[in-house]
């Protein structure tokens, strides 16, 4: 198993290079960084797009993508080394390669009138056409489109006529060919420019969807204009509101005919346009930065949460007689159109604009676009990552949130290196390629000092003392490494014969250390990298454990005592720069790469035996060591660092029970970003720690819903401070709506009070109508707010917060908030309601009675759970384990939020939290101790040390009713008589020989479960097998089975040791053991909800009962049966509507399912029913492309090698097997260790 977890992605940014890098068809859409493609695609339980892959086959700057159009799963892209690459999206692989293309792809475009044909061109022609497959495949030049006399910035297919092709130059002009038609070259250039030799790139080009001929295209200076391509005429020229505004990019909006939006190529304005009116219907300033690229999504996302309609109760008493809104009016012949825009900005910023909602489904804002060189956390502070970039930019983000923070002006050149300012100076010198060196002061956003004693050189080190913080060096290729004062003062130069990559300041004093591959002498050699090093961490506590990262575009983890490699991480698409860790949190990596991202990973595998010795308290020499011993060969991992000896210091100084603390401190350093110091704030509010104590960041996370409305409404005191600038505008208002208007205002002054209100709403303004309508009667008031409610839910407006909230429908509203998957609003409804802060209506039932307050909050409690499970859930299925778990605690749900960390695969955070917990945690630290103690019996070069089976032994003893569980591990112990018996005195059992008597004396009285159970501690445990299996097998013949009677024993029987159950005179029973597991597992997993590995099961048990020679009493066609009852009886759980037609099951389905539903036992443990989802399950890795064998597919997130070494399953897969069939899905007995 992979040693090296990821656990967090910055993705790129979208490069401002090129024209065509951003395309969407179907729930997908993606944008391209300069070497790599991110793809996005629609959860549609969650309403939100992904990140679903990242595609990093180019080695030189990707020119343009364009997305198949009669294929969502198909791509092309190009790029400068004259590559074409056709992807596959749903297998996440290349299908096809054009090598040394004729030219560059500048322009590349997918041919509407074939299905398998990519065209492309550069500069000034030939267009060449790529037919992928069929006879005919290989690449031709187009007949007509060559010898260009302008370079071509942008061509267009068109969509409906065969063959029709238009050109945009950078001249200004337009050819468009036809076939059957004469071609137009160099036509329709902006009349501005006619009979001069100026030029006014055409930057975009898009045909009408409603029209054969007609086209919209916009010149960078002209602006827009509507053309009809047969009579090439000018049929509209559209006016900006400012001379200086100029049009980046266009885009037709598919679900409203006519409309259409740019984007401004100097600040981020969004603009809608309707073709029948030469001036925008509306602008939105998005960003401060000009557009680069902008797409309208066909199918914008719809409503896909699971809400259910208001069932008839007190809450719809106030709307049953509700009239139906009324149709919408002239007035809104412009309204804008339910569009989603997927908009690129200049500064590499991308986002899913909604425009009906006028708000960003997601912004990505800051990405960086081009290679980072360099990355580095914040001294004081391990939650902020500073990194430099090719871009010319260093960007600040914070690692929890994976959001950029600050980022600097720019324009610097490259910039190879930067260095954090000691302390909380806040500042960061950063080295240039072209610029010298320079001081950059993040809160003030400004260049504060430069340097340029280095000249024109390339710098490419800099590093800021930490224990003089006037002083900074920093060496160059000029072969000079430098130490200056901050105040520009030069204190020495060392002159060196060639360049200097690399100089850092010593810890211990104010020496400089200046690296030279070339001199003294040689300790180790670490081969194994097949491309030149370029980063190097040495972990702060770990001392012989180094960090290598590689222009082999792998990262390698080294044990520099026998110069082994422990892992190679192969995640990154491009060579890795830059490895950096923070000193607190020492197993907390960042690495960033030439593929433009930014990645986090988890380095606590490597340590399991150190944080398991934390968690069974055992003594301090055991955890904390010191240099020399950590560096003896063959020495467990020892801390031996600054941080994990202040921890030992602090946590003697205390007085009383200090193992609270010591779990607390040491899960905080060893635990990745991500929630765990959330986690920790809400285990300190449950245990009654005073608010006041709390830190400062605690009201940025998850809070305890106690806290929820206190730090909110102090938030919104702060914001009225501040003023708030409100959308105003507005269109003109036609003649029909004057003449209801003067007829409305007759009503009022008659006294109709009612009509004027209804006219008023005709009209569409219902705020008049509402403050008019109490003069009518509360009720009629209540009744229109609760209109205007329904109303804009179905607009999906967010106008429509105040009308629930003032007739108190809070069911209503928190519907509303989930079905938009805005699940963190919809707790704060919900929340709210449950501390009496809205008021409820009390509307009297026909029989004249009321409800009470109590029953309202009864509601509002089980409707804040709902939401926080539902949240729960987003996190959770978001690979984020541990924020599930805060949302569970944050209600006070410590049942549900110890099983999220069980389901994550979070064992170690899980028994400290439940530790300090205590007796409410209980059965679910009991039960993540027994899988650790599973992972220690298991970890395969280790076990048979003394080390590791006392650790697993320690572990069981801190359970309660632990006999069973010592006994499995006695019994899966490998080793000689005497050490078997050690462990037996240990755990307190008898010793082997009496184990024998016992058995024996089980077996004579027939008690076959202590017979199974001393058999196996005995010196020949095979014969507990026959005597057990049979058993099983004689119950199972029965047809009124149940679970736990057998599982108990076929349970124990899985311990025996490998090595007597691999014996070739075990054979027989060891198929039927492994057919019986398989076909138990099986049950287990439709018991737990393990979805994606019950046909896998099945179909294990049915290929073992094919293809191994036993006797069992199952049949074939009967597991065939099984499965498809089961198939039929979930499917409407397991696959969401759209994906499939439903057939319900059929009435002998349904009689198997319920009988194999009474064969299985309720679950214990609340909540840990549902798939495991593990920390970084969600994260697209690059390269290395592994398929699941279960699934045929490959496998998204972290992988599990089983014991071939070749066969991979995904890791969360293999935790759910293993938690219900201990052994290897290929057959061999091996026991699978997935923990």
């Amino acid at each position: 198993m992979s040693q090296v977890r990821q656990v967090g992605l910055l993705a790129a940014g979208c490069q401002p290079w090129n024209k065509d890098v951003c395309a969407a068809n179907g729930d997908r859409f993606a944008y391209c960084a300069t070497l790599a493609i991110y793809i996005y695609q629609l959860d549609h339980r969650y309403n939100e797009f992904k990140l679903h892959a990242v595609m990093s086959e180019h080695k030189k700057t990707i020119t343009a993508i364009s997305w198949c159009p009669h294929n969502p799963d198909l791509f092309a892209s190009g790029s400068t080394d004259n590559l074409v690459i056709i992807w596959n999206v749903e297998e996440q692989k290349v299908i096809a390669k054009l090598n040394n293309t004729k030219g560059i792809p500048a322009c590349l475009s997918w041919c509407w009138s074939a299905d398998d044909t990519v065209a492309f061109i550069s500069h000034r022609g030939p267009l060449f056409l790529w037919t992928i497959s069929g006879p005919d495949s290989g690449v031709t030049v187009h007949k007509e489109a060559h010898s260009f006399l302008s370079d071509i910035c942008i061509f267009r297919w068109h969509t409906q006529k065969k063959g029709k092709v238009v050109f945009g130059h950078t001249d200004g002009s337009l050819s468009i060919f036809q076939p059957g038609n004469k071609n137009q070259k160099h036509v329709l250039r902006p009349e501005s420019l006619e009979g001069t030799d100026e030029e006014d790139p055409v930057t975009a080009l898009e045909w009408d969807p409603l029209s054969i001929d007609y086209l919209l295209v916009a010149n960078l200076h002209y602006g827009i204009r509507l053309v009809d391509s047969e009579s090439l005429y000018c049929i509209t020229t559209f006016n900006f509101p400012s001379a200086a505004a100029s049009v980046q990019c266009l885009a037709w909006v598919p679900s409203a005919p006519g409309m259409f939006v740019t984007g401004d190529s100097q600040v981020g304005v969004l603009r809608i346009w309707n073709v029948s009116r030469t001036t925008p219907i509306d602008n939105f300033k998005l960003k401060k930065t000009g557009f680069h690229c902008l797409h309208v999504l066909n199918s914008p996302p719809r409503k896909k949460f699971p809400v259910q309609s208001p069932i008839k109760n007190h809450y719809t008493s106030s709307t049953s007689e509700a009239v139906p809104s009324p149709v919408l009016t002239q007035n809104q012949a412009f309204s804008l159109p339910p569009g989603h825009a997927v908009c690129c900005f200049l500064d590499g910023g991308v986002g899913l604009y909604d425009m009906g909602a006028k708000k960003w489904d997601f912004l990505r804002d800051l990405g960086h676009v081009e290679t980072i060189f360099d990355c580095k956390f914040k001294p004081d502070d391990p939650n902020l990552l500073a990194t430099a970039s090719f871009d010319g930019t260093i960007k600040v983000w914070d690692i929890n949130t994976l959001t950029a923070v600050h980022t600097s002006p720019g324009n610097e050149g490259v910039i190879y290196s930067i260095s954090w300012a000691p302390g909380g100076l806040n500042c960061i010198a950063g080295a240039t390629s072209r610029n010298g060196a320079f001081i950059w002061d993040v809160q003030k956003g400004k260049i504060l000092q430069r340097f340029n004693e280095h000249g024109k050189n390339g710098i490419f080190c800099i590093a800021w003392s930490h224990k003089d913080s006037k002083r900074i060096a920093t060496c160059s290729s000029d072969g000079f490494c430098i130490i200056r004062t901050i105040d520009n003062k030069v204190l020495h130069k060392y002159k060196h014969p060639a360049a200097v990559f690399g100089c850092d300041w010593s810890q211990n004093n104010n020496s400089v250390r200046i690296w030279d591959y070339t001199q003294d002498a040689c300790i180790n050699i670490l081969s194994g990298h097949t491309a030149p090093v370029r980063g190097l961490m040495w972990n702060t506590e770990i001392p012989y454990l180094l960090v290598s990262g590689s222009w082999d575009y792998t990262i390698k983890v080294w044990d520099t005592r026998e110069g082994t490699c422990l892992d190679t991480v192969y995640d990154h698409g491009a060579d890795v720069y830059g490895l950096t860790c923070h000193p607190c949190r020492p197993f907390t990596m960042a690495s960033c790469s030439r593929d433009s991202t930014v990645r986090l990973w988890s380095l606590t595998p490597l340590i399991t035996p150190l944080q398991i010795n934390i968690l069974a308290d055992r003594p301090w020499e055991e955890i904390i060591g010191n240099t020399d011993n950590a560096l003896e060969q063959g020495t467990p991992p020892l801390l031996c660092g600054k941080v994990s000896r202040d921890i030992k210091q602090e946590i003697e100084k205390q007085s009383g029970n200090h193992r609270v603390k010591k779990l607390r401190w040491f899960s905080e350093c060893l635990s990745p970003p991500g929630g765990s110091d959330n986690l920790w704030n809400l285990v300190a509010v449950i245990k009654g720690k005073d608010d006041s104590l709390l830190p400062q960041n605690y009201c940025k996370g998850i809070m305890h819903l106690k806290h929820l409305t206190k730090f909110r409404t102090s938030e919104a005191q702060e914001l009225t401070t501040v003023k708030m600038s409100k959308f105003g505008g507005g269109i003109g208002v036609p003649t029909k709506e004057e003449r209801l208007k003067e007829a409305a205002e007759i009503h009022l002054r008659l006294g109709q009070i009612q009509r004027y209100c209804e006219l008023m709403v005709e009209l569409g303004e219902w705020d008049k109508a509402l403050s008019i309508a109490p003069g009518v009667s509360l009720k009629y008031w209540k009744k229109l707010m609760q209109r205007r409610a329904d109303q804009l839910i179905q607009e999906d407006k967010d106008d429509v917060i105040p009308y629930c909230i003032a007739i108190g429908d809070v069911r209503k509203l928190v519907n509303f908030f989930m079905s938009r998957g805005q699940l963190k609003e919809a707790l704060l409804i919900a929340q709210a309601a449950c501390e009496g802060n809205m008021q409820t209506l009390h509307i009297s039932t026909p029989k004249g009675a009321s409800y009470t307050d109590d029953i309202y909050k009864e509601d509002f409690n089980e409707l804040l759970h709902k939401v926080s499970k539902e949240l729960a859930e987003w996190y959770f299925q978001d690979g984020r384990a541990v924020l599930a778990a805060c949302c569970h605690l944050a209600v006070d749900d410590i049942e549900l939020a110890m099983a999220y960390l069980i389901r994550g695969n979070e064992l170690e955070l899980a028994v400290c939290v439940g530790t300090v917990l205590g007796e409410s945690a209980a059965p679910a630290t009991h039960y993540a101790l027994e899988l650790l103690a599973r992972k220690c019996m298991m970890i395969s070069t280790c076990f048979p040390s003394v080390g590791y089976r006392n650790l697993a032994a320690d572990l069981l003893l801190m359970t309660p009713d632990n006999e069973l569980h010592l006994v499995k591990l006695c019994a899966f112990y490998p080793g000689c008589t005497e050490e078997i018996n050690d462990l037996h005195e240990k755990c307190k059992l008898p010793t082997v020989e009496e184990c024998m008597q016992l058995a024996e004396t089980a077996h004579t009285n027939g008690n076959i479960f202590e017979t199974v159970k001393y058999y196996l501690l005995s010196q020949e445990p095979e014969k507990a097998l026959p005597i057990g299996i049979d058993f099983i097998k004689e119950y199972i013949s029965s047809s009124d089975w149940t679970l736990d009677t057998i599982y108990p024993i076929l349970d124990l029987l899985s311990y025996i040791r490998t090595e007597k159950l691999v014996l070739h005179t075990c054979t027989e029973a060891r198929n039927e053991l492994l057919i019986l597991c398989g076909y138990i597992g099986a049950l287990l997993a439709i018991q737990k909800q393990y979805q994606s590995i019950v046909p896998a099961l099945y179909e294990y048990t049915s290929q073992l009962l094919k293809r191994r020679k036993v006797s069992v009493p199952l049949k074939l066609e009967h597991l065939s049966e099984e499965l498809d009852a089961w198939r039929a009886c979930t499917q409407s759980t397991n696959r969401s509507s759209e994906e499939f037609t439903y057939t319900p099951p059929s009435d002998s389905q349904r009689m198997i399912y319920t009988t194999l539903l009474k064969r299985l036992k309720e679950e214990p443990f609340r909540g840990i029913i549902g798939p495991d989802y593990v920390t970084g399950s969600n994260l697209p890795s690059h390269s290395d492309i592994h398929i699941s064998c279960f699934t045929g597919l490959k496998i998204q997130g972290p992988v599990f090698f089983l014991e071939d070494g070749k066969s991979t399953i995904s890791l969360n897969d293999a935790l759910m097997w293993a938690k219900v069939n201990p052994f290897s899905p290929l057959g061999t007995g091996i026991r699978l260790n997935p923990f």
